[in-house]
C-alpha cells in the first residue's frame, strides 16, 4: 500500500522505534534481518552470525544505531548514527 508523492516534502518521515519497546523476539528478528542484509564479510576473518547480532544489539543499547519504521513502505530498518549528519543548527 505504497503511495506516490510528487513532492518529497509531502512524504511522511520515518519514525524512530525505541528498541526497548519491542519484545525480545521481535527485536531479535529485526536485528537478524538487518544482519542478513549486510552482505558478505570481506575482513581478515569471519564473524559468527550470533556475534554480529550481539554487536548490533550493543549499538542500539549505546545509542549508536536506531530502528526506523517507514510508514509509506511499511518497512523497518536499522541505521547506524555515525553515518547520519546532524540537522542544521544542532550544535
Amino acid at each position: 500500500m505504497s503511495e506516490w508523492y510528487e513532492d518529497p516534502r509531502e512524504r511522511p518521515p520515518p519514525l524512530e522505534v525505541p528498541h526497548t519497546e519491542l519484545s525480545g523476539e521481535a527485536l531479535h528478528g529485526v536485528i537478524e534481518s538487518f544482519v542478513l542484509r549486510e552482505g558478505t564479510d570481506y575482513g581478515a576473518h569471519d564473524v559468527p552470525h550470533e556475534t554480529k547480532i550481539a554487536q548490533v544489539l550493543r549499538q542500539l543499547e549505546r545509542g549508536e544505531a536506531k530502528i526506523l519504521f517507514d510508514p509509506v513502505t511499511e518497512t523497518i530498518d536499522i541505521v547506524v548514527k555515525r553515518g547520519l549528519k546532524p540537522p542544521r543548527g544542532a550544535d
